[in-house]
């Protein structure tokens, strides 16, 4: 169901890249919700998923950028505000990757040149977006800006290794440019703190099935899905959002704020009969 929610709005997504990713979800959900979107995506990224299929879907122009790029993101939001005819009303970052996970480094011995890759693609990727618009002032007044994270940035989650000081980074980093662009534009910007989801860069970590069902079976709600979490970022996106900003916003079912629940403790019980 539409509610016209982003009707006449214009918006960035970065980092979909096949109909599992929580940014695939989200452009489709601001299509349906009356937005016109650019999408974007690095080459590499764009070789191996699916991203010109929703591009027809959504009636969208994709703009290659490296986000550790900032000449890139620069040309980005120009090529955005030449497409929307002015400025952007919001932005996803949906954006991560570690080479040490990849290479199944342990957090006890990283590869630190992989560490500060995992750093840059993965949070100060955020900032040196943020920073394009804001020099650019390509994101018009009261406008949105997103960025996902996990709880592994609060709680320490042993296989999520170098990705938990990534998602830390970026958190801090939506505090400090919701600051400074709230100032200035009135600009929101949050970071959502989102369920373990089914995505291909999410079930590519050591362990995943076990994050998933230890959260689901914490959570009083369930895990949320990628469609419910592109429903909140509809919201945060939208006008009756205007006055949250600066926030990391957990939807998890209420996973971050359960110590634990009765399935959980039958579970412990019975292994310990």
């Amino acid at each position: 169901m539409s509610y016209n929610l982003l009707k006449g709005k214009k918006g960035i997504i970065s980092g979909a890249l096949d109909e599992s990713s929580i940014a695939w979800k989200v452009a489709m959900r601001c299509f349906e919700e009356g937005a016109a979107i650019t999408l974007t995506n690095a080459p590499i990224a764009m070789r191996m998923g699916k991203i010109k299929d929703l591009a027809t879907a959504v009636n969208a122009e994709i703009v290659p950028a490296d986000a550790t790029s900032t000449e890139d993101l620069k040309k980005l939001f120009q090529r955005a505000m030449e497409i929307h005819g002015g400025g952007i009303d919001f932005v996803l970052h949906s954006i991560g990757q570690s080479p040490n996970v990849r290479k199944e480094k342990p957090y006890t011995d990283l590869n630190y040149d992989f560490y500060a890759k995992t750093l840059d693609i993965s949070a100060t990727s955020f900032h040196k977006m943020i920073q394009a618009a804001y020099r650019l002032d390509a994101i018009n007044e009261g406008g949105s800006i997103a960025a996902l994270t996990y709880i592994a940035a609060q709680r320490t989650y042993p296989n999520y290794n170098d990705m938990a000081d990534a998602k830390a980074l970026l958190e801090s980093i939506a505090r400090g440019w919701g600051y400074h662009y709230g100032i200035r534009k009135k600009v929101r910007v949050n970071t959502v703190s989102q369920s373990p989801t089914y995505t291909t860069a999410g079930s590519g970590v050591t362990g995943f099935d076990v994050f998933y069902n230890y959260a689901n079976s914490l959570s009083p709600l369930g895990n949320a899905t990628a469609d419910e979490c592109a429903d909140y970022c509809v919201v945060l996106f939208s006008d009756l959002t205007r006055k949250v900003t600066m926030q990391n916003l957990y939807h998890d079912g209420g996973y971050s704020t359960t110590g634990i629940t009765q399935p959980v403790i039958d579970l412990i019980s019975s292994k310990n009969e």
